[in-house]
């Protein structure tokens, strides 16, 4: 009797957090929905640890973003992977280092090559992909 007590405990605990998990994961994939639905959004994924590139890539992408388009539905949005609250959008564009990423709606382009290629030694050429490529998805 005391197993089964201690038993039927220990379901109600595991459900009811299983519960409150999927109503989070749930509220998690409204929000990048609703994100995704209105104008054009520039991730720029990263972990904790960074380098000198990777940093070099936010920086030029951040500013790039906030100069060319400001006040506008263009939105340049940092997304650190190490971070719980970030585990949809990693796994919604399967994101397994850094990443780069142009989206609008359903439509999205990764763009992390041709941006670490770039970063260091060709920022002005990086600069006019990232917005060649906003352009395209703002039309």
């Amino acid at each position: 009797m005391k197993n089964l007590v201690l038993f039927i405990f220990s379901l109600l605990v595991l459900v009811s957090c299983g519960d409150k998990d999927s109503k989070k994961s749930e509220k998690e994939n409204m929000e990048i929905t609703q994100e995704q639905n209105s104008g054009v959004n520039v991730y720029y994924f990263h972990g904790n640890q960074r380098c000198k590139t990777c940093i070099a890539v936010q920086d030029l992408t951040k500013a790039t973003i906030e100069k060319t388009y400001p006040n506008t539905e263009v939105r340049f949005i940092e997304v650190n992977t190490s971070e719980k609250e970030n585990e949809a959008l990693v796994e919604k564009y399967e994101v397994s280092w850094n990443a780069l990423i142009i989206q609008k709606g359903e439509k999205w382009e990764d763009i992390t090559e041709q941006a670490f290629a770039l970063a260091i030694n060709s920022p002005e050429e990086l600069e006019n992909i990232i917005k060649t490529k906003v352009n395209n998805y703002n039309q």
